[in-house]
């Protein structure tokens, strides 16, 4: 069930308070970078570098095994960007699939209304009223100059498909990927063999033209979703699915070491709702710019499949063998995004503390999420037999988990780089090991170590991984 809004952000605390301390640590360390930055770079677009696509590939993994791997009942698909122009006619993306949009007379910048200073909580009625600027008083945040009155854009990107720059030959890129999944139920359906309740599990990129997009990868005009469409009996088992999986969805994030107080669900109020939904809750995040959806939780009832059964002459019914019924099930659809769920678990991991009188960085990733498991690190990188030895310690942990070697500082500071990574373990391998064959491993957030022999270390981190796994 969904829970009341009483937490407010003056009362819940964010992991971190600026976020240019993110923004600075993703560019410095290589998780994220400004899209073709040696041009200037391009607005709300960024690239992902080495530790970076780690990490979003470790949370889309994350997500897939909670969704598909461990489940009976739910499938993949992977549709493509580009779908025929129909589809966004009929799911009503080309008529209403529209953010408010204000102009400046005087500086001509363009801003959503709701995130003007002073329309941040206006209701969905206030934003589609024409005369809202004017009774609040709403002024351009950047010269104080008078503001147009809101008017819908639509937030689809527009392409051509062939030779020819024509309206017949309009396509657009997907702004979600749920769609895919509607028109491809049927086939689904049939070859999987799956019987309702079933689920179409779904992750990829989605491109949506934001008016004013920002707050680094909150809101992006390319993202990655991964989104999973449930299909079931109509009414009550799509209200008895929908609190099933609200739950459910909020529990992923704690399970990979969100902190719980900075969760929150927040149900969208009837005038707010979208088109097609029954109920809409979002799973909320306590990010440094205040609360914002992480999540989407959707009873979006027959609407989609009739829609396209209507509009396309094909016959999505669902036939149940047991009761010998036919009918058009009901979605109940959950809407993550895998940007965003990096962004939150990079946040929320962050932490500083004060060691031996020096800021000690580090981020607490979970130890799936990692971008790096294990980093492999010589005591003393002029002696070749001991730096042999972390290479073959490196090259055996590598077939089955991210590991890295580094020998470009003393022991210390390769220690804390590690830490503002999160690579959980570090290996150090010292003058000792020639002797006795025993290494140190060291754990990032106790920064316990414990001696343990070479041949023993690819067991021991394994078995160290398999117990944090949700």
């Amino acid at each position: 069930m969904s829970e009341p809004l009483t937490a407010s952000p003056d009362l819940v605390a964010p992991a971190v308070s600026e976020l240019d301390t993110i923004v600075s640590l993703s560019k410095r360390r290589g998780f994220i970078f400004p899209s073709s930055e040696i041009y200037g770079g391009i607005n709300a677009v960024w690239d992902y570098g080495p530790l970076g696509v780690e990490l979003k590939n470790n949370v889309k993994r994350a997500w897939w095994r909670a969704m598909v791997q461990e489940r009976d009942d739910i499938v993949g698909l992977d549709a493509g960007i580009l779908m025929h122009p129909q589809v966004w006619v009929t799911s009503g993306h080309v008529g209403s699939f529209s953010d408010p949009l204000v102009e400046c007379a005087t500086c001509h910048r363009r801003y959503r209304l709701d995130e003007l200073p002073g329309a941040e909580d206006l209701s969905a009625t206030d934003l589609r009223d024409p005369g809202v600027v004017a009774r609040l008083g709403l002024v351009c945040p950047n010269d104080a100059g008078p503001l147009s009155a809101p008017r819908q854009f639509n937030l689809m990107f527009q392409t051509y498909m062939g030779p020819v720059q024509e309206e017949a030959s309009i396509v657009y890129f997907r702004p979600e990927t749920a769609q895919g999944s509607y028109v491809n139920f049927k086939n689904v359906q049939q070859s999987s063999r799956k019987k309702i309740p079933f689920g179409i599990a779904q992750i990829g990129k989605s491109f949506r033209n934001e008016i004013s997009p920002g707050n680094f990868v909150f809101r992006m005009r390319e993202f990655e979703q991964m989104e999973m469409q449930y299909f079931v009996r109509p009414d009550e088992a799509a209200a008895a699915a929908f609190e099933d999986w609200l739950p459910r969805r909020r529990a992923w994030y704690e399970a990979y070491g969100v902190e719980p107080t900075r969760l929150r669900l927040r149900e969208h109020a009837p005038d707010e709702l979208a088109h097609y939904a029954k109920k809409a809750i979002d799973v909320e995040y306590r990010f440094p710019f205040g609360w914002k959806e992480l999540e989407g939780v959707h009873n979006r009832g027959n609407f989609d499949l009739s829609r396209h059964a209507e509009a396309s002459g094909e016959n999505l019914e669902y036939f149940d063998p047991t009761t010998e019924e036919k009918f058009i099930p009901w979605i109940v659809e959950t809407a993550a995004g895998a940007d965003r769920a990096a962004f939150t678990f990079l946040i929320d991991s962050y932490r500083e503390e004060e060691v031996k009188g020096e800021t000690r960085v580090s981020l607490a990733l979970h130890p799936e999420l990692a971008p790096y498991k294990v980093a492999v690190l010589p005591l003393l990188k002029k002696r070749p037999e001991i730096v042999e030895l972390c290479h073959r310690i490196k090259a055996d942990l590598k077939r089955d988990i991210m590991a890295v070697y580094d020998d470009t500082a003393a022991i210390g500071k390769l220690y804390r780089r590690q830490d503002e990574i999160g690579t959980p373990w570090c290996v150090t391998v010292d003058v000792d090991t020639l002797e006795d064959g025993a290494v140190t491993i060291r754990d990032r957030d106790t920064m316990t170590q414990e001696r343990v022999s070479m041949d023993q270390v690819k067991a021991v981190i394994l078995g160290r991984l398999a117990a944090a796994r949700p």
